[in-house]
C-alpha cells in the first residue's frame, strides 16, 4: 500500500528512523570531521560546544592544551547500493538503448561524504532479487544506513520492494513533490539498521537526497543544525511550478542578489551548476519576475 505524503511529514518520517551515534573518544586525527558529543571548557568557559562540527583550528586547540582524544559522536557509515537490470557501470559499453550509465550511487557516495558519513559504494550492481538479497544482507555488519536507488522511471523499485519486504517492515512513500517517485523506508537486520530507497531517476535522487537523506546524517552525527542555510531572494524571471506539489527548482544567484532559474530543468546538468534550490510550495502557482521567493543554498563549496 502507497501512502502520499507531503514533504514536511516525509522528512519527519525519516528523522524518526536516524539518531545520534553512541559517542566515542576518537584519536585528533580521527576526530577531525566528526561531531563534538560535549562541551570543551577552557578557564570555564566553553572552547568547543557540542554538536559542533570539529575543524583543523580545533583540533590544534586540543593538542594545545595536551589532549590526544576528543569525546565525538563518529562518522555515520552510509552503504550505497543501485539496483535493476539496465543499469551499467561508467567504462562499459551500452548494450541496447534500455542500458543507461548508473549515476546515482557515484553522487550519493561522494555526497555523503561531504555531508560527513564514511560512504561505501557496493561496487557489484545487483540485477536480480536473490543477487540484491545477498549484497544487503552482507552489508548490514557495517552499515548505521543504507540507501537503495534503481533506474529511471522507478522500472526496478518492485525488484528492491520485494527484496526489503522479506528483511523488515518497509512502507511505501510517494512524496507530494515534483520530479519525484516513489520511496520506501524502514529498518531491517538484528540491529534494525535503518534502509531508504530512492527514486532512480538522477534528478528525483538528488532532490531526495537533499531533503531527507543530508538532515538523517546530521541528526546521526548529532550536529546543532540539520538544515541547510537560507534565504529570500527577488526572481528576475517568471516561474511555472508543477501545481499543487512542492516544487525545487535549480538556481543561479546573480551579482546583483537577484535569484535566476535554470533553463532546461530536466537536464542532470542543472545540479552542478546550480547554487541554490528556488522553493515553492504546494499551493504556490505562478510567480513573476520581481517576487520574493526562499531558496536553499547548495554547491557553496
Amino acid at each position: 500500500m502507497e501512502e502520499t505524503l507531503s514533504v514536511a511529514q516525509m522528512y519527519e518520517r525519516l528523522l524518526e528512523l536516524a539518531t545520534p551515534l553512541a559517542a566515542l573518544d576518537l584519536p585528533l586525527l580521527d576526530a577531525h570531521g566528526a561531531t563534538m558529543a560535549s562541551d570543551l571548557l577552557l578557564d570555564e568557559k566553553v572552547a568547543i560546544k557540542s554538536g559542533t562540527k570539529i575543524n583543523s583550528t580545533q583540533i590544534a586547540l586540543a593538542a594545545s592544551l595536551g589532549l590526544d582524544r576528543l569525546p565525538c559522536r563518529p562518522h555515520p557509515r552510509v552503504v550505497i547500493i543501485s539496483a535493476g537490470d539496465d543499469l551499467v557501470e561508467p567504462g562499459s559499453k551500452l548494450a541496447d538503448e534500455d542500458d543507461e550509465y548508473e549515476s546515482n550511487s557515484w553522487f550519493l557516495t561522494t555526497f555523503m561524504k561531504e555531508t560527513g558519513a564514511h560512504a561505501f559504494r557496493v561496487h557489484t550492481i545487483p540485477e536480480t532479487s536473490e543477487e540484491l538479497k545477498l549484497i544487503v544482507e552482507d552489508q548490514l555488519v557495517r552499515a548505521d544506513l543504507i540507501v537503495i536507488s534503481g533506474e529511471s522511471g522507478d522500472e526496478s523499485f518492485e525488484l528492491i520492494n520485494s527484496v526489503l519486504s522479506q528483511l523488515g517492515q518497509m512502507t511505501t512513500i510517494i512524496p507530494n513533490l515534483a520530479e519525484s517517485g516513489k520511496h520506501n523506508y524502514g529498518v531491517i537486520g538484528p540491529d534494525k539498521t535503518p534502509i531508504v530507497t530512492l527514486p532512480g531517476d538522477p534528478i528525483g535522487n538528488f532532490l531526495s537526497a537533499e531533503i531527507f537523506i543530508r538532515p538523517m546524517v546530521l541528526k546521526m552525527l548529532a550536529m546543532s543544525e540539520i538544515n541547510r542555510a537560507t534565504k529570500k531572494l527577488k526572481l528576475n524571471k517568471d516561474i511555472y511550478p508543477v501545481q499543487e506539489k512542492a516544487n525545487y527548482i535549480r538556481g543561479k544567484i546573480n551579482s546583483d542578489g537577484s535569484v535566476e532559474p535554470l533553463e532546461n530543468q530536466e537536464l542532470i546538468s542543472t545540479l552542478s551548476l546550480a547554487d541554490c534550490l528556488i522553493t515553492l510550495g504546494e499551493k504556490d502557482k505562478k510567480l513573476s519576475a520581481g517576487d520574493s521567493v526562499n531558496v536553499i543554498m547548495i554547491n557553496q563549496g
